[in-house]
């Protein structure tokens, strides 16, 4: 009945112990006062590091010998040095108690070698004895669990201090020392990464890449700080007290690494909050998120899996299981705040924060690699594939509503002067910017394709395989149909298609051409300029908008076949003979007609200088010849200069100059006469 009870009481520890105590109250544990009444009987045998004429490393050497003997003699008489060893360590666990620094190790080495050589040599009699029935071994096993419990107290307090401030030296940190904040332990990481979802203020946005050193440093344990972890790990781990060596491990450095985020700029803010912001501010987080988590992706995760792996080497399975615990939690949470993103309203303006989030978490697959156990990489890696879903869908919703709102543009106020209409504008800009993200989008669109079809005819993989045969281009340079190509044609037909029915607000023929040959240049200009774009949309794609360009040339050039009418020879000729009035007619006919062009199409307004140019050009080669061999030909009919001059107000050159005045945006003088 003693052997259990001794047994119970090894136990006992396990289940109360320090492991599910926060550190702050780590000095008044139970079980430091229980060790102190274990040993109050002992007197002055626990003074110093030597008993009976036995030293330390004698006392160890003999307790060998006993283990090893135990191991092949059924029945084996307990040396002195076994009912010695538990009151040695005793007595050095007050020599480190009694010391004035934080830091109990680090400070001699020998001495710390020595005392964990004792508390490895207490905890295998410990065992040793826990197996044994008689009533003397009892007893002895009973003063070598008090020991034990008592180092591991000292242990865990020492393993507290060092997690608890990693820049400090245990070489040089005197007990007077202003202390840092205490990271509190939790019970559980959900207590600290709960059900609210992690976000930035909007003042706190500044990226993860300024970072400080100390950051880049992270965490920032010295290499002897690491070291001293490890042994007390080992010891720990050694003696039966792994539990409570991961628990406390574990629940500083959750502690510690939410903390950083925190200083990062990551703090909590619930789903319901998130619903309610307005945009200026969400998007703000979107930015501050995409930082930390590339911060976590590049830095933070790979030093927090350097420390688990330096303080838990001969344990790979434990430092792989504490670490991938914490980043789940970490991911969990920040997938918690792009789902939330995804339930806000959707609107076309938040697409390229979508896709930011999209190409976040993309860097963030390849970190769920063969370091994490498998069900938790598995779990991951679904939860970050439906997150990148979502997002997903919520990028396509954008793009159907920038389609809808092309085709719900119905204003019936022509733009003033057929300038590019402010549609033309935002369309094309907004197909610009989101073709920076041309790959993601390829991405977004093939995934939703393949969804949809599993989803209506169940052929994934047929699919698939012709989407892949799709990339590239064709002959005569037109792409391929990929899903982003067949989407950007879809949003360019549908411009295109409210461009020609805003063109027939124009009464007036020619400014219907102009505004539809400066809305087309605007257009071909920004696919040209744009090398995403034009590789989507393919040369024989621009190659068809020239033609059209060409074509709505050509019928403004013929609207102005009314004005050379009037400079036509053969009709002047009609009836065999040419009269002065006849003459006189035409000439005011013309006059009266170039002033009402000149009047009107020099207050519109084309913008793009190479098309201003080509139309001044276009009509000034078919004006002036014509108007230079009307007026040499039939001004001698003309009597006077006098009529002269008043007929033929304008020289070649005057016309010339005046049809550099049009298309300006604003009114030109009116005639030019020759001086």
């Amino acid at each position: 009945m003693e052997t259990n009870s001794a047994a119970e009481k090894l136990r006992s520890f396990s289940r109360n112990g320090f492991g599910n105590k926060s550190n702050e109250n780590v000095e008044t544990s139970k079980y430091g006062d229980n060790c102190s009444k274990e040993f109050e009987d002992e007197g002055e045998d626990n003074k110093d590091m030597t008993a009976a004429g036995l030293s330390l490393p004698e006392v160890v050497y003999e307790v060998d010998q006993f283990l090893e003997r135990s191991d092949h003699e059924s029945r084996v008489e307990v040396p002195e040095s076994v009912l010695l060893l538990p009151k040695l360590v005793g007595s050095m666990v007050e020599k480190y108690d009694g010391t004035r620094y934080k830091f109990k190790f680090g400070r001699d080495p020998e001495e710390d070698t020595r005392f964990l050589e004792a508390v490895d040599r207490i905890s295998k009699v410990s065992n040793k004895l826990s197996n044994t029935k008689t009533q003397t071994w009892s007893r002895v096993l009973d003063k070598n669990i008090s020991a034990q419990e008592k180092a591991m107290y000292l242990l865990e307090k020492e393993l507290c201090n060092l997690l608890e401030d990693p820049k400090a030296n245990p070489s040089d940190c005197p007990a007077s020392r202003t202390p840092t904040k205490s990271a509190k332990k939790s019970s559980s990481f959900n207590s600290l990464f709960d059900s609210d979802l992690s976000a930035i203020p909007e003042h706190e946005s500044s990226p993860a890449s300024t970072c400080t050193p100390d950051e880049e440093e992270f965490p920032g344990f010295s290499p002897e700080t690491v070291s001293n972890m490890n042994k007390i790990a080992t010891a720990m781990i050694d003696a039966g007290y792994e539990i409570e060596c991961h628990v406390t491990f574990s629940n500083f450095r959750r502690t510690a690494f939410k903390s950083l985020l925190h200083d990062l700029g990551y703090v909590t803010v619930s789903m319901e909050d998130i619903q309610k912001m307005n945009w200026e501010s969400l998007e703000g987080q979107i930015g501050t998120w995409n930082n930390v988590v590339r911060h976590c992706t590049t830095t933070l995760f790979a030093g927090e899996r350097k420390l688990y792996e330096s303080v838990f080497p001969k344990n790979p399975s434990v430092s792989k299981s504490l670490f991938s615990d914490l980043a789940r939690a970490v991911i969990v949470n920040f997938l918690n705040f792009a789902e939330a993103v995804t339930l806000t309203s959707r609107s076309v303006e938040k697409l390229f924060k979508f896709l930011d989030m999209y190409e976040t978490l993309e860097e963030l697959e390849p970190l769920i690699d063969g370091s994490y156990p498998r069900g938790c990489a598995q779990e991951l890696e679904y939860e970050i594939a439906t997150a990148k879903g979502r997002l997903g869908e919520g990028v396509a919703s954008m793009f159907s509503d920038l389609e809808n709102s092309i085709k719900s543009d119905n204003e019936r106020i022509p733009v003033p002067n057929g300038a590019v209409h402010p549609l033309t504008r935002y369309v094309m800009n907004y197909l610009k910017y989101a073709c920076e993200y041309r790959d993601t989008l390829e991405k977004v669109f093939q995934q939703l394709l393949v969804k949809g079809t599993h989803n209506s005819n169940n052929q994934t993989s047929s699919l698939s395989s012709n989407s892949n045969s799709n990339q590239g281009k064709m002959e005569d340079g037109t792409p391929k149909n990929s899903p982003l190509s067949v989407q950007l044609m879809t949003v360019m037909d549908l411009l295109n298609a409210n461009l020609e029915m805003k063109s027939t607000l124009y009464r007036d023929p020619a400014l219907r051409f102009i505004f539809l040959m400066n809305n087309g240049r605007y257009i071909v200009q920004k696919v040209k300029g744009s090398e995403e774009i034009h590789e989507s949309m393919g040369d024989n794609w621009c190659r068809k908008k020239q033609s059209d360009l060409k074509m709505y040339h050509k019928n403004y050039r013929e609207t102005w076949n009314k004005l050379l009418h009037c400079l036509s020879q053969e009709s002047m000729q009609g009836s065999g003979k040419v009269t002065k009035s006849v003459v006189k007619d035409r000439f005011k006919t013309f006059n009266n007609m170039f002033e009402e062009i000149h009047k009107v199409q020099s207050t519109w307004m084309v913008s793009d200088k190479q098309l201003q140019s080509e139309l001044r050009v276009s009509i000034s080669t078919v004006m002036i010849p014509a108007y230079r061999s009307f007026v040499a030909r039939f001004k001698q009919h003309l009597a006077s200069s006098k009529q002269m001059d008043k007929c033929i107000k304008y020289q070649p050159e005057d016309i010339e100059s005046m049809i550099d005045d049009l298309y300006d945006g604003y009114a030109s003088s009116m005639a030019r006469r020759r001086n």
